[in-house]
């Protein structure tokens, strides 16, 4: 089993930055990829960024050049800075980890509005 935890959500303003981090416990060397989603009231859950051990990171078309994913699966730990943050941002974000099975965290709550 493996456990996650985010931390780093909160409110910041339009054109604001946020980093997100989770951190992995337990079964850690059974993980070879790490990542984010995202969930907005009354929308599905998506895909925000991934990273996988030795390979290039994924990002949703819509958020290059905005979000930035970092760490190492291997390691259990994996980041999201945000940058240029805008309301349809807004959303709890999941942090994901894939090693025969998904995990997902708790998920933090980002709020983007004045």
């Amino acid at each position: 089993q493996v456990q996650l935890v985010e931390s780093g959500g909160g409110l910041v303003q339009p054109g604001g930055s946020l980093r997100l981090s989770c951190s992995a416990s337990g079964r850690i060397s059974s993980l070879d990829r790490m990542g984010w989603f995202r969930q907005a009231p009354g929308k599905q859950r998506e895909l925000v960024a991934s990273i996988i051990s030795g390979g290039t990171p994924y990002y949703a078309d819509s958020l290059k050049g905005r979000f930035t994913i970092s760490g190492d699966s291997a390691k259990g730990a994996v980041y999201l800075q945000m940058v240029s943050l805008k309301p349809e941002d807004t959303a709890v974000y999941y942090c994901w980890a894939f090693g025969s099975t998904n995990y997902w965290g708790q998920g933090t709550q980002v709020t983007v509005s004045s």
